[in-house]
């Protein structure tokens, strides 16, 4: 069974780790958010030693096709985000099946 780390469980975690207030952790947790996303919206990368980059690509338009009529339709232009993974994570997740 797999579950999802949430805000919470990530401010959570910096107030076990750092000692900081709970207010204060969910604040941290926040601010850092906010900053990768906002230098995403700017079109800027964000490298994350030893856990990854993001990245904003730019898609073109293409042909798209409707799967339950086969109709083509256009797919507009649009910014989709990327996440790849540093070897150092590679590594970390492919050890811990061991």
């Amino acid at each position: 069974m797999s579950t999802t780390v949430t805000r919470a469980d990530l401010s959570e975690a910096v107030y076990q780790e750092v000692g900081l207030s709970r207010n204060e952790s969910a604040d941290l947790v926040e601010s850092v958010l906010n900053e990768i996303s906002d230098t995403l919206i700017k079109g800027d990368s964000v490298k994350i030693s030893s856990f990854g980059s993001f990245a904003v690509r730019e898609k073109g338009e293409r042909i798209g096709r409707n799967p339950k009529t086969g109709e083509e339709v256009p797919i507009l232009p649009r910014r989709v985000l990327v996440f790849r993974a540093s070897h150092v994570l590679k590594n970390k997740i492919n050890t811990s099946l061991s």
